[in-house]
């Protein structure tokens, strides 16, 4: 089977390119499958990683994306086109935003298969809070787009929620609920024995200035300090693309000699940064879709504390996930959430413990597994389709007898792909792509 992923990917520093890249990750290791990815352009001079196809055929806020991308797939000829996108993948102006949000139903007109991840809804996110300047047009552009979309083969999100708003509000499509997944093929036992040696770190990570802010967190922290004196509070991570200069102004205020702002952190030093942090601190004031850095918190064991807003509740009940709330905008509220869990030894053991069990449920390979079942089952459909519109054709049409030749063969080269890749995948049993070495993303969640 041969697959496009069509996703910002690294070394670029876009939008989702370290999903994309974990998921580029985990289908090289599916014996059978030939992975392409269609990645957004590079800056001169930047070098590709090594061992993966990489085609850069589009560019951010670029209005020529559609047709540089069906040039590329045309040259390819995929048996299925996988897009990994949220609504500003492809631009944050409106037009090209929206035709990235449309571009798989139009790819689907063309004769290839489709399929989407969509990390977030227009109706689940705060305008205000993502920086968004024109929010009725956005909007009413997302309703349009999202429609649209919703042409495509098939549309996985990552929280049920969202697959009963896109069910209730829009009645079409073929949609599924998908785990986020937590972005490493083999979670890791916690080691406990580097959490509060010598202090307690708590680690605020991600793209900040929108709706993940410091104020509050540093406010927290303040208060948590004059209880605790043994703690230390990590920030990592990088500027939000629409709040440039974010980190910097906080962290000329800060006055904290605790406080450390450690910046950009290469995925080499993701594994030494979550395996000594005691507790992960999520200070939003909004969500914009199921969060990485709770899943990346997951693989290593490690609790949560974070803000009382559904998104993160949903992680709570429908994945399972040990997380501690706080009242939303609330520092007082958010420093004794992280008091309770740094005096409890037990309650830190018990959460640990509860994270990495969740992990073992959702690692990357198995949730390759369900992508590339649909992808199959839906090759074949389209297989058994094709022969059967070729079948109700006049019998007197010239050629008929070759033009049902021609799709039983393409049908059955479909077919034989597919069983090698279902063979390889061991459908049967619940892990059934075998985990891989660990590679490299360019940026942060």
């Amino acid at each position: 089977m041969r697959i496009c992923l069509v996703s910002a990917f690294p070394p670029s520093q876009q939008a989702l390119n370290e999903y994309g890249f974990h998921l580029a990750r985990e289908l090289q290791q599916v014996p059978g499958l030939s992975l392409t990815v269609l990645g957004d352009d590079l800056p001169r001079g930047v070098s590709e990683l090594s061992d993966y196809s990489v085609i850069r055929c589009w560019s951010f806020n670029s209005l020529s994306n559609p047709w540089r991308l069906l040039r590329a797939l045309r040259e390819v000829q995929p048996d299925a086109v996988w897009f990994n996108l949220g609504f500003a993948s492809f631009g944050d102006k409106p037009i090209p935003a929206f035709l990235g949000i449309v571009m798989p139903a139009m790819i689907r007109v063309q004769g290839f298969d489709t399929h989407v991840t969509l990390h977030q809804l227009m109706e689940t996110v705060d305008l205000k809070d993502a920086g968004v300047r024109s929010p009725v047009l956005y909007k009413v552009g997302g309703f349009v787009a999202t429609r649209v979309l919703l042409s495509a083969n098939s549309v996985s999100v990552l929280l049920p929620a969202y697959r009963n708003i896109l069910r209730e509000k829009y009645k079409r499509g073929a949609v599924y609920v998908r785990r986020h997944g937590t972005l490493w093929g083999k979670p890791e036992y916690p080691d406990f024995s580097q959490r509060g040696n010598p202090v307690h770190r708590i680690l605020a990570f991600g793209k900040w200035g929108t709706y993940k802010r410091l104020e509050m967190m540093l406010e927290a922290f303040e208060l948590l300090c004059q209880q605790m004196p043994n703690v230390e509070l990590l920030i990592a991570g990088t500027d939000h693309p629409k709040a440039a200069g974010y980190l910097k102004s906080i962290e000329r205020k800060c006055s904290q000699q605790k406080v450390k702002f450690i910046g950009y952190v290469a995925e080499k030093s993701i594994p030494e940064l979550f395996q000594s942090a005691t507790i992960v601190a999520m200070p939003y004031t909004s969500s914009a879709g199921s969060s990485g850095v709770a899943h990346l918190a997951c693989a290593y064991g490690v609790p949560i504390v974070a803000s009382d807003i559904p998104d993160c509740h949903q992680l709570v009940d429908e994945e399972g996930l040990a997380i501690e709330f706080y009242g939303q905008g609330d520092a007082q509220s958010l420093a004794d959430a992280l008091l309770n869990i740094l005096e409890n030894r037990a309650r830190q053991r018990q959460m640990a413990l509860q994270n990495h069990s969740a992990a073992l449920r959702m690692s990357m390979p198995e949730i390759i597994r369900q992508y590339v079942r649909t992808f199959d089952l839906q090759n074949r459909i389209g297989a058994l389709r094709t022969i059967s519109r070729v079948r109700k054709l006049p019998r007197w049409l010239p050629m008929r007898s070759w033009v049902a030749r021609r799709a039983v063969h393409k049908a059955s080269r479909r077919a034989a792909e597919s069983y090698v890749v279902a063979g390889d995948l061991d459908l049967d049993r619940p892990t059934g792509i075998p985990t891989g070495k660990n590679g490299y993303h360019s940026g942060n969640p």
